[in-house]
C-alpha cells in the first residue's frame, strides 16, 4: 500500500499532464472553446428557470441564484460520475504499454472536473453580484464544502472506474441512474434546505437525509445565499466516509491491478 502510494506520487507529472490534456480535449473542436466552461452552466440556469420559474410559475425569491448554485454543484457531480466510470477504459492503450498505478486515471478525471467546477463558481459569483445577494462571513466554509465534495467524487470515481472494467453495462445504466439522482436531489426544486424540508412528506425528508449530494448542495446555499452556518454533522460524515472509501479502494487497486490488465 505504501509503495503503491509512493509510485502514484512519482507519477504526479503524468497526472498533471493528463489533467491538462483532458481540459484541452473537452472543447478542442468547438468555436467557443474554453468559454463553454462559463456558458454551459449559464445556459442550464436559463433553461430550468424558464421551465420552473416561468412555465410552472414556481420558485421563490432569488430563484435564479438558487438554481445556479445547485446546477453548478450538480454539473461537477454528474460529469465526474459519467467520465470517471470510463477513466481506466479510456486510457487502456497506455495501461497496456506502460506500468503505472491504475488509480491515477480516475483521480485524473476527478481533478479535471474540479477545475471545470471552479469556472462554474465564477458564474455563481456573477449571479450573486447581479441579484444583490451578499454572502456573510460563513463563506469562509466554502473550501471545506468543496473538499468534502471532492473527496465524495474521488471515492465514486475510483469505485466506478474499477467496476466498469469488468461490468461494462454499468456505464450504460449510469445515464438513467444519474437522472434519477438529479430529480431526487434539491437542485431545481425549492425547499432544498434541510430545515425547510422537515414539513414535507416523510419520504422527501428520507431522500434528502440519505442523499449525500443534498447535504452538499444545501451547504453551498446556506453559506452563499442564506448567510447561515452549514450543518457540519452531515458534511463531516460524508467527508469521513469518503476518505475511508478512498483509502480502501486504493488498497484494493494495489492488490488487484493484475485483474485490470487481464480484463483490458
Amino acid at each position: 500500500m505504501r509503495k503503491y502510494i509512493e509510485e502514484m506520487l512519482k507519477r504526479k507529472d503524468l497526472l498533471i499532464y493528463l489533467v491538462k490534456s483532458g481540459l484541452k480535449a473537452e472543447h478542442r473542436n468547438s468555436y467557443l472553446g474554453y468559454f463553454w466552461w462559463l456558458l454551459d452552466p449559464l445556459l442550464g440556469v436559463l433553461v430550468y428557470y424558464f421551465l420552473v420559474g416561468v412555465i410552472l410559475g414556481r420558485g421563490g425569491e432569488n430563484f435564479a441564484v438558487f438554481l445556479v448554485i445547485g446546477l453548478v454543484a450538480w454539473r461537477w457531480t454528474s460529469t465526474t460520475v459519467s467520465t470517471g466510470a470510463k477513466a481506466i477504459l479510456k486510457y487502456s492503450s497506455i495501461i497496456n504499454q506502460v506500468y503505472m498505478p491504475k488509480a491515477i486515471f480516475p483521480l485524473t478525471i476527478s481533478f479535471t472536473q474540479f477545475i471545470n467546477f471552479t469556472f462554474g463558481l465564477v458564474v455563481v459569483a456573477i449571479f450573486l453580484l447581479f441579484f444583490g445577494v451578499a454572502p456573510g462571513w460563513q463563506v469562509v466554509y466554502l473550501p471545506f464544502i468543496i473538499l468534502v465534495q471532492l473527496l465524495f467524487l474521488l471515492s465514486i470515481s475510483l469505485f466506478l472506474a474499477y467496476i466498469c472494467v469488468f461490468i461494462r453495462d454499468i456505464d450504460n445504466l449510469l445515464t438513467h441512474l444519474t437522472r434519477i439522482w438529479f430529480y431526487s436531489s434539491p437542485v431545481i426544486w425549492e425547499g432544498g434546505r434541510l430545515s425547510g424540508a422537515a414539513d414535507a412528506h416523510w419520504w422527501v425528508q428520507l431522500i434528502i437525509t440519505i442523499n449525500p449530494f443534498a447535504h452538499i448542495v444545501t451547504a453551498y446555499r446556506d453559506i452563499l445565499m442564506y448567510q447561515t452556518t452549514p450543518q457540519f454533522t452531515g458534511l463531516i460524515i460524508i467527508g469521513g466516509l469518503s476518505l475511508c472509501t478512498i483509502i480502501a479502494l486504493v488498497y484494493y487497486y494495489n492488490r488487484n491491478e493484475h485483474k485490470i490488465i487481464k480484463a483490458l
